[in-house]
């Protein structure tokens, strides 16, 4: 018999499988790498996640004019106790929810209280602190949605005595209508921006690989007659309502688009 390290099959079959499944794995994986290898040419000098792109920024603008007016009006009451304070202040408040609804017909939750206020009031003197009772405050946010009445409403303010008047602002109480308008003129802007750089440098526009945007308003009312000038807080006194301008607000939204360049 002839010796021999490498068994015969007769010896030894299930040793010889192995050693035969082993050697096709090791063929099949250099043949894997070897084609990776090969493919790897074409990236080299290039990271494979390098992509060639252009940026534009866009900008949409709106013009619209506010659909609704808000202004705070509160008053206040010193006393001698809280509730007695309270008691005040609670009854001029209810009666300006009150004159609101009845004649400008604002609802209950165009209607809302902002801060309430109680607390020990002193004045100061070479003696130390004196006592002089207790303040409480209540201020009230009031949605008009007729800007017209805007004028009228402060001006029942000044006529119930009121002594917090402020806080006018125009504003438009859907503000996304225009918004989608003013995005859409922004994106529209930044492709033709984005067209006209790719025809200069000869290059074709591919699909866009992001988006962002930021947006702002601006607006600012008109006072015909400051209110400081209308004698609020006389109480009963009928005074003028003051003319007051909506004016206008330039919504904008500034789009920064980024195009994948073929």
């Amino acid at each position: 018999m002839q010796n021999s390290l490498w068994p015969s099959w007769s010896e030894n079959k299930l040793f010889t499988i192995l050693i035969s499944i082993l050697l096709i794995v090791l063929i099949v994986f250099i043949g894997y790498g070897f084609v990776y290898k090969m493919k790897s040419y074409d990236y080299i000098g290039v990271s494979p996640e390098a992509q060639n792109t252009i940026r534009i920024t866009g900008i949409g603008k709106v013009i619209a004019v506010p659909d609704i007016a808000k202004v705070t009006l509160g008053t206040e009451a010193l006393e001698q106790d809280v509730a007695s304070a309270q008691k005040k202040v609670n009854e001029d408040i209810n009666d300006l929810i009150r004159d609101l609804k009845k004649q400008f017909g604002i609802k209950e939750e165009d209607i809302k209280t902002v801060n309430y206020n109680a607390y020990p009031e002193y004045d100061w003197s070479e003696e130390g602190r004196i006592f002089k009772g207790y303040k409480v405050t209540q201020n009230v946010e009031v949605k008009v949605r007729e800007t017209d009445d805007a004028g009228q409403v402060i001006s029942l303010a000044g006529q119930l005595g009121l002594k917090n008047i402020g806080g006018l602002q125009f504003t438009i109480d859907d503000p996304e209508i225009y918004r989608q308008e003013a995005r859409g003129i922004a994106l529209e802007n930044a492709k033709e921006k984005a067209e006209d750089l790719a025809e200069v440098v000869g290059v074709k526009l591919g699909r866009i690989v992001s988006f962002s945007e930021s947006e702002g308003v601006s607006a600012e009312p008109v006072f015909r007659e400051a209110v400081a000038d209308m004698g609020i807080g006389a109480g009963g006194e009928v005074v003028p309502a003051p003319e007051i301008e909506v004016g206008s607000q330039e919504i904008q939204v500034i789009a920064t688009v980024e195009y994948e360049i073929l």
